[in-house]
C-alpha cells in the first residue's frame, strides 16, 4: 500500500511540473496536438453522445489517464494506449490543460 501511494505522489508531483513546463509550448503547438483527439473526442473537447468528453475536465485528471495509457496501465483500451505512446510527458501536460481550459 505504501508503494502504491508514494507512486501516485511521485506521479502528481512529475504531473504537476509539466503543467508548469508545458506553458514553454506555443498555443498554436498545443492547439495543433489536441486538434487529433477531435476525431473520438469532439471539437475542442466537446465529444458527441457515446464519446468521453474532456473540456472542462480538470487537467490532473486527463494528463494522469493519459499517462496511464501512455505506460498500458489501462488494459481495456482501443487505441488510446496507441496514441498516448506518441506524446512526450510535456506534450500530455499541455493538451491536459487544454483540454481543462474548454467550457464542457
Amino acid at each position: 500500500m505504501k508503494k502504491i501511494t508514494f507512486g501516485a505522489l511521485c506521479l502528481s508531483a512529475a504531473i504537476t511540473t509539466s503543467l508548469t513546463q508545458a506553458q514553454a509550448l506555443n498555443p498554436s503547438q498545443v492547439r495543433s496536438l489536441a486538434a487529433s483527439c477531435a476525431a473520438c473526442h469532439g471539437t475542442n473537447g466537446q465529444a458527441q453522445a457515446g464519446m468521453v468528453p474532456l473540456a472542462g475536465q480538470p487537467a490532473l485528471v486527463i494528463a494522469q489517464k493519459m499517462q496511464d495509457f501512455k505506460a498500458g496501465r489501462v488494459p481495456t483500451a482501443t487505441i488510446m494506449h496507441q496514441l498516448a505512446k506518441g506524446y512526450q510527458d510535456d506534450e500530455i501536460t499541455a493538451i491536459a490543460a487544454f483540454f481543462a481550459a474548454q467550457k464542457k
